[in-house]
């Protein structure tokens, strides 16, 4: 299975990035999960360039058509996810990439709600199929856990592996687990 990984947020020093590359680490052999990097390369949403198909826009798409689940991770900035995942969610609403796509939502910081509320009306919107029992908080902000760390630890590391299952599982049954 392919799984794509998509963080909100552009820091290199990302919790939420450390997070998805750990679940990379985690990721059982039949499973691989690629991190997209290329959120700041995309422009600015504006319906009126939608129809020309930005370079950018038109890989993110494919990645998430290709993909058969999709994790995604993001910080909450004002009550609210980033712009950038915000910016990226926005390009893909006129297309079907994310219509009956498994997606594990899951957050860094617990105290990130807003986002995270944000995020699962967004994409449940855009007929995404969140799966409840992939969609997790790990309280990495302010633990001081390194992405190795974090895939070492026993109970997180039990969580994420949880995670993957259950992503997993819902990939098997053709995306039909939901909330």
């Amino acid at each position: 299975m392919k799984f794509l990984a998509i963080c909100g947020s552009l820091r290199a020093a990302s919790h939420n990035s450390a997070l998805l590359r750990a679940m990379a680490r985690l990721a059982p052999a039949a499973t691989s999960i690629e991190l997209y990097r290329g959120l700041g390369d995309l422009p600015l949403f504006n319906p009126d360039i939608e129809a020309s198909d930005p370079a950018p826009v038109a890989a993110l798409r494919a990645r998430i058509i290709a993909a058969d689940a999709l994790l995604i991770a993001s910080p909450e900035y004002a009550h609210g996810i980033t712009g950038a995942m915000k910016n990226a969610l926005d390009w893909m609403v006129g297309c079907e990439a994310f219509v009956h796509k498994p997606v594990a939502l899951l957050n860094a910081s617990p105290r990130a709600t807003h986002a995270q509320a944000s995020l699962r009306e967004i994409v449940t919107m855009m007929s995404a199929q969140v799966v409840e029992e992939a969609s997790v908080t790990v309280p990495v902000l302010g633990s001081g856990l390194s992405e190795e760390q974090i895939a070492a630890h026993p109970e997180i590391s039990a969580l994420l592996r949880a995670v993957l299952a259950a992503l997993r599982a819902a990939v098997a049954a053709g995306g039909t687990q939901q909330r």
